[in-house]
């Protein structure tokens, strides 16, 4: 019999990578249409959520949209069914189709939309364009028999625990003896009951952010042989890692205009883009924004960059762009759908691991609405 995921189990893991609290205030993400409280047989990652893309999923018998951009963006004061934003909200209800959106969060999340662009467009040494977030950082502390040291000591450090700068599975430990009694209705892994034992036991020591909390602590757990664990969870005065919209980096090789273009066009499969022209003959440093990057070209001039790839630049917004000497490449907002095969290969990793039969697909219909002609 197929073991499918419930849509809580599965925006547990969504949002464990991505935290609402990462979202810009304001932005209408989470739950949008129908119910979580459901087994998910088959879940599709969408960009937008259009009649078309609703059709799509109808037809291949999704129980759940994971969307990029909210499909109720604005309130709605009714839901009239002759309306297109109607018919979208009746098939969905019709059919038993659940909408979740991850937008904000999505793009400000350490390895979210715009680290996949930036990768994209083979960007080093990236950092964060515009602050918008400080992820808060905790210690844990966790006390374990020295026969499972490495075991969980590796899965709290694959789960993202002891990342400092570059270095990856940082941790401390020290020895010492732990004692306990296992009293009625226990099942101890070390020890009879009624009896105290004292146990050779190690505490394992490391950092994560607090958004990786849940996480590590249920990927100690499950490592940890102990029915009972004895950890500690201590907020820290560290400065955490900054997170925000946008990144920006150095291309590996300096490049005119022209050779970035067709590397934009090449990186993101676009045939046609925008142009704002700047002072700089040569590109080197790179700014990108996934989506309206009307609000970051003073942020990309601040931080050096040569030019911002970006979409949805307003025609003053250029002029003054081009005064100040910035080069903008407007590559659309539909660049964003890169998302859809990233979070797919996210969410397919993490089910498979806990032997789930939930089938995550990406939407394959185009909803960029521009056409050059």
């Amino acid at each position: 019999m197929s073991k499918c995921a419930s849509g809580q189990y599965i925006i547990s893991l969504l949002e464990g990578f991505a935290p609402k609290k990462m979202a810009v205030e304001g932005d209408p993400i989470g739950l949008q249409v129908g119910s979580l409280n459901k087994p998910i047989k088959k879940v599709m990652i969408a960009l937008d959520v259009l009649e078309s893309v609703v059709d799509e999923a109808i037809e291949g018998k999704v129980d759940l949209i994971i969307a990029h951009h909210p499909l109720l963006y604005r309130p709605l004061k009714k839901i009239d069914i002759s309306t297109s934003k109607g018919k979208v909200i009746e098939k969905l209800i019709k059919n038993d189709i659940t909408v979740y959106a991850a937008h904000t969060n999505l793009d400000v999340t350490r390895l979210g939309v715009n680290e996949w662009l930036a990768d994209q467009l083979q960007l080093m040494s990236t950092e964060v364009l515009s602050t918008t977030y400080e992820d808060q950082l905790v210690k844990l502390s966790v006390f374990v028999p020295r026969t499972h040291e490495e075991q969980v000591r590796l899965a709290i450090g694959n789960a993202g625990a002891g990342h400092i700068g570059n270095y990856s599975h940082c941790s401390f430990s020290s020895d010492g003896t732990g004692t306990f009694t296992p009293l009625e209705g226990t099942s101890p892994f070390i020890g009879k009951k009624g009896r105290l034992e004292k146990v050779e036991e190690v505490k394992i020591e490391s950092i994560m952010p607090q958004s990786l909390q849940k996480a590590v602590v249920s990927a100690m757990r499950k490592a940890h042989p102990y029915e009972e664990v004895a950890f500690d969870l201590y907020p820290l005065l560290n400065k955490g890692e900054e997170l925000g919209i946008g990144k920006i980096g150095k291309l590996p090789e300096e490049m005119n205009l022209q050779e970035f273009v067709d590397h934009v066009k090449n990186a993101f499969g676009i045939s046609s883009l925008r142009v704002i022209k700047g002072k700089k003959s040569m590109i080197r440093k790179v700014a990108v924004v996934g989506g309206d990057g009307n609000k970051y070209i003073y942020p990309a001039l601040h931080k050096g960059a040569d030019v911002l790839v970006t979409g949805d630049i307003y025609y003053h917004n250029a002029h003054d762009a081009q005064e100040e000497g910035l080069t903008i490449v407007d590559a659309g907002h539909h660049i964003e759908q890169i998302m859809k095969r990233k979070l797919k290969e996210l969410l397919e990793q993490k089910i498979d691991a806990n032997k789930y039969e939930t089938e995550v697909v990406e939407s394959n219909i185009i909803t960029d609405p521009f056409t050059f002609m």
